[in-house]
């Protein structure tokens, strides 16, 4: 029997290991906290150190005053330098809220990667409802497109739940899309607001995970509260891994972590089916 070449076995682990790998992209969210001109330059970039592998990066609270845009230009360039990859972002206008909780969204992704279908645009159906509502952008990957929605909630203590419900109605809104519900949610995946979805086949990429920062640690423990996830349906997305970036212990002291933000990135990595 004649020995496979060099070139035959080189294609097929080609096609065995590394094409899956290809057909796969990976969706970040963070919540980078006050994000203007409170982050240095080192901040910077260490944010873009950090969120680098992702394909598509959601990000809530940006300010609204123009140094928020300008800082996600400054991260979008280090982004571009550092990774030798090309970039491109789109940031939104100040969300239709009361001025102390406005504030912008943003996604930044590769291009190489994926192809923005659409200029992104708050989801304006429930802004009287929805305090700081959903930005909305349409991603092309391998011919197939989804939607994100990013979003923020209101603070735990202002009940975000009464906001969080009228994300049910965006799958029969959106019949024709594979939706994906991202961002800071303030409230745990357990809680009964997100029933009605779960029923739609929308399940949490993330349970039992605790994703924003303590003043302080307590015995090695620096997570507080369970508010950041991805909901998805298994119907129109594989899910081939996720991940939490415990960012903060590259830091000696938890203070200097929450300088960059007191929540932790997490992402997952898909195949639209």
């Amino acid at each position: 029997m004649p020995q496979k070449s060099f070139k035959t076995t080189v294609t097929l682990f080609f096609l065995l290991f590394l094409l899956p790998l290809y057909a796969q992209v990976t969706i970040m969210t963070w919540n980078l906290n006050n994000f203007g001109s409170s982050k240095t330059t080192d901040e910077i970039e260490f944010i873009a150190k950090t969120i680098k592998s992702a394909d598509i990066v959601a990000i809530q609270e940006i300010v609204t005053n123009p140094s928020g845009a300008k800082t996600l230009a400054a991260l979008h360039l280090e982004l571009t330098n550092s990774t030798g990859t090309k970039w491109d972002y789109a940031i939104s206008p100040p969300t239709d809220s009361s001025p102390y909780r406005s504030e912008r969204y943003a996604y930044l992704w590769k291009t190489s990667k994926v192809k923005l279908k659409n200029r992104p645009t708050l989801e304006q159906t429930y802004k009287d409802q929805i305090e700081r509502e959903p930005y909305i952008a349409t991603f092309e990957y391998k011919r197939k497109e989804f939607m994100i929605f990013n979003f923020h909630a209101l603070p735990k203590k202002h009940q975000p739940e009464k906001e969080i419900k009228y994300f049910k109605f965006f799958p029969t809104q959106y019949t024709d899309q594979r939706l994906i519900f991202l961002g800071d949610f303030n409230t745990p995946q357990s809680h009964s607001v997100f029933n009605p979805l779960k029923k739609m086949t929308y399940q949490p990429v993330f349970t039992d995970q605790k994703t924003s920062l303590r003043q302080k640690c307590i015995n090695n423990d620096c997570l507080a509260s369970e508010y950041d996830n991805i909901f998805l349906s298994k119907k129109d997305f594989t899910i081939e891994s996720q991940d939490t970036i415990l960012f903060y212990e590259d830091f000696n002291d938890i203070k200097e972590a929450r300088k960059i933000s007191d929540h932790i990135p997490i992402a997952v990595r898909v195949t639209p089916n």
